[in-house]
């Protein structure tokens, strides 16, 4: 029975997730572990919370086996394996919540339930930082469509927003636990609807932000606010194995500068590019380089371009994933170098350890990754760039915001997804980062999704995947700054000090 209620959360953790999930899961995925945890040991709660996780990270992850086996040279079996591996130790992080859990309720019974949302939050700011992190469908992501509910990321952050839906599964674990025997077997029934009243206060918790938010959302305020700007989205849909063919680059490069062209003809004042669009080194190649220049002459319009980057000027060649401003009189204005780096894609974490995986490390480009959150100078104000995956690091994007930037932008390419739940779970954790920092956010994805957000995390406009598409449309510059923006991620790091200190409370009570 404490199997397949460990195995029942790691399904609705990974229901509550896009493209085949909905977020109501979400809201009592960890109930059934949580009430296993009430008649567990330890150690049987660290089985617990790794079947959890794995069945969680393996419903949402799934996709990266066949990043591995298509453009990583590896054999399925092999790519499963490295897959596999990946998933068992982003499952420790569930299953050192269970272990946790299970120490406090042998402690406190059900009342140690208050805590959980905090110890889960803790759980996942470790898994956002340890091992340079992977904060990759965290349990506030799956309300990212639900506007009203979502709206307290502006104030508590992605984190915030987890530790809301985790109080929900909490309060049902409590009404359930209640009316279990406790580990004295001794049996202690909470008589009439006192073991309910967790769940209706925390239902009117729910309901509160709820209303707070659509009022929020309603008021609208950071639309009106700020300088309007036209901008320009540009999708190639470029297939990966087409960027870098010698017979396909220059007709890729001209379809650019033609979408280029006609975007700027219907109004945008501003263009993106996705990551890595160039089919050659922007810095390297002065023909095509100057081309894309002499647009943003002769049309005076600011173009974001993503490219690969060579820096040879340490004693050791560096590679860097980055993003590059040209300025309207077609001087580079800035470049922005990736900062976190995908692992298996852009560098192998743990190579020596993965001997087995030898087509991979082989293939996987060795890239450097940037050290300075730098801004792009766009008519007088500034604005940011985050490149593919490292927009889901709300500290990073908040950073920016905080640094000075008006406008959040971010450049991928998710052709590598595949039509996958990838690219639908990469667009909403995207989508979050616009709600925390009160900021429009424009995303150009070389596949999909490409789109424009608003401050209130409402999608304005959003391509299709695989189809070549202009996105023009309006977005803001906006200074006013979000409660979130200010303090950051504070709610996440009391979340961890509450839990250091009730395992002292509990520890210090287990020695007298």
């Amino acid at each position: 029975m404490p199997f397949a209620l460990a195995a029942t959360s790691g399904l609705l953790l990974a229901f509550s997730f896009p493209s085949f999930g909905h977020p109501a899961f979400a809201w009592a995925a960890l109930a059934p572990l949580l009430l296993a945890l009430q008649r567990s040991t330890v150690r049987q709660a660290f089985t617990l919370g790794l079947i959890t996780g794995i069945v969680y990270f393996t419903g949402t992850l799934y996709w990266i086996t066949r990043v591995m086996t298509v453009y990583g040279g590896l054999a399925p079996v092999v790519a499963g394996l490295v897959n596999a591996l990946l998933i068992a130790y982003l499952a420790l992080y569930p299953a050192l919540f269970a272990m946790v859990m299970s120490r406090f309720a042998s402690a406190l019974g059900p009342r140690s339930l208050a805590v959980a949302p905090f110890v889960w939050v803790a759980t996942e700011l470790g898994r956002s930082h340890i091992m340079t992190g992977f904060p990759w469908v965290l349990l506030g992501y799956s309300q990212t469509t639900v506007l009203p509910v979502a709206q307290l990321a502006s104030v508590l952050g992605i984190y915030g927003l987890s530790g809301l839906v985790a109080s929900v599964s909490a309060a049902l674990a409590y009404a359930a636990a209640r009316n279990l025997p406790p580990r004295s077997g001794v049996v202690r029934r909470t008589p009439g609807m006192a073991a309910y009243r967790p769940l209706v206060v925390t239902i009117g918790v729910v309901v509160a932000v709820g209303v707070w938010g659509s009022a929020r959302m309603r008021d609208n305020a950071l639309t009106r606010e700020g300088e309007p700007i036209t901008v320009g989205l540009i999708q190639g849909n470029v297939d990966q194995a087409d960027k870098w063919d010698e017979r396909r680059a220059s007709g890729i490069f001209r379809e650019y500068l033609d979408m280029t062209r006609r975007a700027i003809t219907d109004g945008a004042q501003l263009v993106l590019w996705p990551e890595s669009s160039t089919p050659f080194y922007f810095e390297e190649d002065r023909p095509g380089a100057e081309q894309v220049r002499a647009i943003a002459r002769e049309t005076k319009t600011p173009i974001l371009i993503g490219s690969d980057q060579i820096d040879r000027s340490t004693p050791q060649t560096k590679y860097y994933n980055s993003a590059f401003l040209v300025r309207p009189d077609g001087v580079t204005g800035a470049i922005y170098r990736k900062m976190h780096l995908v692992p298996f894609g852009e560098y192998v974490p743990l190579k020596a350890l993965l001997f087995f995986a030898g087509p991979l490390v082989e293939a996987v480009s060795d890239f450097s990754a940037g050290d300075a959150a730098v801004l792009l100078p766009v008519r007088g104000h500034f604005i940011s760039t985050s490149i593919c995956y490292e927009v889901v690091y709300p500290g990073l994007v908040r950073q920016m915001a905080a640094g000075g930037a008006d406008l959040l932008t971010t450049i991928t390419n998710d052709a590598w997804f595949g039509r996958t739940s990838a690219p639908y779970q990469h667009f909403e954790q995207a989508s979050m980062r616009a709600i925390e920092n009160g900021r429009y956010l424009l995303r150009a994805a070389n596949t999909g999704f490409s789109g424009i957000v608003d401050p209130y995390g409402r999608v304005r406009a959003r391509t299709a995947l695989y189809e070549p598409a202009i996105v023009v449309g309006e977005a803001r510059f906006v200074r006013a700054r979000t409660i979130y923006s200010r303090i950051g991620d504070v709610f996440a790091y009391a979340s961890t000090l509450l839990t250091l200190c009730v395992l002292l409370l509990v520890r210090r009570r287990r020695v007298e």
